[in-house]
């Protein structure tokens, strides 16, 4: 079914900040439809999500592309990625109701997810260049990082400072990792589309923000703001278990590698209701000097 058999029938989904992921019913078929109308995407975004999703094919599910297209200049249409509609259920709001057993059984099912994307090796840091995911190299070191967006932090000196501190020791620890990953770098529970039954991930997806870089950052985002202690040790278990290494060293790589995000998120704090958790959070842990430090209102996982 290409976009054009679409016609009108669409229909924004729930969960996304963008405003750009509809639902598309002809024929009766489903299909979602992505829209890269923001100028500010990558000129490639829709073939670069199509690449992201072959690559990754047969080691963790993604939906079937239908269709990619192109962004025309000339007559303004946007750039597409269409996709099959996976039944299920989104992780977020499946989470909140399960007990002890299922939320660690769920977050096992998270953790060897982000292992495994955690294994798909890259030569070098950086973003997605193009549809053969050439590789444009940064450098990301964590004390530059937090001097990048400290006036947008808009923070007190002694805050700042306290951050500076948290920032310095966390990059020690993430300089003892060489290795460089794919990286999802969005995956939570709002980005997979879940089995309510199993609770077996059906579905991760937007990619839009994947990239090469930290293996224990996809980690550190699955563990940021759930921290019901069961959904902790799962996620933590189920990481190990395919990447080895022990739980405690995985989840302080993971806190470390998640202050990235943290402060990117936390200097656009109007932005979404996200991103001003993320500020809030991340002004507890520069406050405490903690990168464990837990979101006001949840279980310290």
């Amino acid at each position: 079914m290409s976009f054009g058999e679409l016609g009108g029938g669409l229909r924004p989904l729930d969960g996304g900040w963008s405003g750009e992921t509809f639902l598309a019913e002809a024929g009766g078929e489903r299909s979602v439809v992505r829209v890269f109308a923001d100028p500010r995407h990558h000129p490639q975004a829709a073939e670069v999500h199509e690449a992201l999703h072959r690559l990754v094919r047969g080691l963790v599910p993604v939906p079937d592309v239908l269709e990619v297209r192109r962004a025309d200049a000339a007559t303004g249409t946007p750039a597409l990625l269409v996709t099959e509609f996976v039944e299920g259920v989104r992780g977020d709001l499946l989470l909140p109701d399960l007990d002890e057993a299922q939320q660690g059984s769920f977050g096992r099912c998270l953790g060897e997810i982000a292992g495994t994307l955690a294994g798909m090796p890259f030569l070098t840091a950086g973003t997605f260049a193009d549809k053969e995911l050439r590789v444009e190299a940064f450098a990301l070191d964590l004390t530059e990082w937090v001097e990048s967006y400290a006036e947008r932090l808009d923070w007190s000196p002694a805050d700042l400072e306290g951050l500076r501190d948290v920032a310095a020791d966390a990059q020690d620890l993430l300089d003892t990792v060489t290795r460089v990953s794919l990286v999802h770098s969005d995956l939570n529970p709002k980005n997979l589309i879940v089995d309510p039954e199993t609770l077996r991930v059906r579905a991760v997806l937007d990619w839009e923000f994947a990239h090469a870089g930290s293996p224990f950052a996809d980690l550190g985002n699955l563990l940021r703001f759930d921290r019901e202690a069961a959904y902790v040790s799962g996620v933590l278990e189920g990481y190990v278990a395919v990447r080895g290494g022990s739980a405690a060293e995985a989840l302080e790589l993971a806190r470390a590698a998640d202050l990235v995000a943290l402060v990117e998120l936390g200097a656009r704090r109007t932005a979404n209701p996200v991103a001003a958790r993320a500020h809030d959070l991340l002004l507890e842990i520069a406050r405490s000097g903690d990168v464990h430090t837990a979101p006001e209102g949840s279980d310290r996982g």
